[in-house]
């Protein structure tokens, strides 16, 4: 790459995902999986491929935003692997022919046909990542050092949450490029999409809960238009046996410099503002149910 990551370690599977427990664990987990921005040596992408590309995908700062959850008793689990070697939000079977070696007359997903499966053709902003094919072990090893151990943690978080509170609420924290929620003529789009899956991942409280919290800052909601949540979402989203789950997109331009990856001017209105919607939504006890 012309301009090399700063963090490259050579292990994944220690580096895989921080967990921050709080103080006393209460039925609310925050995940953030694209977060971030550790690339293993041994991802050998396209040799002329920029940093920023690489790390275009990337959800930056947002487990900064979140912090503030572990004080009101949410527990904090945060991927530290960035996004284009493997993403922590996709089904782990879904490999991609074009890429992989050994997946001949596979059909792949929409997405991943795309060239965003579990481990990326593309770059966030439609970059080929590599100018070599992946053989099908390592893409593999990729995932069993990597994607399985951030969801064993997942999972081992959320049942003991069950196990405690008698229900689960799954808080997947993600952020979206401003151009992909731009209306006509370049107008901003809105600054917070929550998916629910059409209604079916969570009680409706829970969305009505985070959609008035967004809202009394004056930002603009929308709901599973276009992010209606991701596989992780999918996969914990089952309110009948007590597991909530909720995706947040969060508008970069709210802020970042999207350029550097840094706090942009609209940082320390945007970190208040997470800070308040996470007070509210974790100081009362609201009930929930099973659907």
């Amino acid at each position: 790459m012309a301009d090399s990551p700063q963090h490259n370690p050579a292990d994944a599977g220690e580096a895989a995902f921080t967990l921050l427990m709080p103080a006393t664990p209460g039925r609310f987990v925050f995940a953030s999986p694209h977060s971030g921005d550790l690339y293993p040596a041994d991802m050998g992408p396209a040799p002329e491929l920029e940093t920023t590309s690489l790390r275009s995908a990337e959800d930056a700062l947002v487990d900064r935003l979140i912090a503030p959850g572990r004080e009101r008793g949410a527990a904090l689990l945060l991927g530290r692997l960035g996004r284009a070697y493997v993403d922590l939000n996709r089904d782990p079977g879904d490999l991609d022919p074009a890429l992989v070696d050994g997946l001949e007359g596979r059909t792949a997903s929409p997405r991943t046909a795309a060239g965003y499966g579990v481990v990326p053709r593309l770059t966030g902003d439609g970059r080929p990542l590599y100018g070599r094919r992946l053989g099908l072990a390592e893409a593999r090893d990729r995932i069993d050092r990597a994607h399985a151990p951030y969801h064993a943690a997942l999972d081992q978080l959320m049942r003991a949450a069950h196990a405690r509170h008698g229900e689960a609420v799954l808080v997947d924290w993600h952020s979206m490029p401003a151009r992909a929620t731009q209306g006509v003529g370049g107008a901003r789009g809105p600054d917070v999409v929550l998916g629910d899956r059409h209604g079916s991942s969570c009680a409706a409280a829970l969305t009505r809960r985070l959609r008035r919290a967004f809202e009394a800052l004056g930002w603009r909601v929308t709901l599973n238009q276009p992010y209606s949540g991701g596989w992780t979402t999918q996969a914990w989203g089952r309110p009948a046996d007590g597991f909530h789950a909720v995706q947040i997109e969060l508008n970069r331009a709210l802020y970042l410099n999207e350029a550097t990856l840094e706090p942009g001017p609209g940082w320390p209105r945007c970190a208040a503002g997470v800070a308040r919607v996470i007070d509210d939504l974790l100081a009362d006890p609201f009930p929930l149910g099973r659907a």
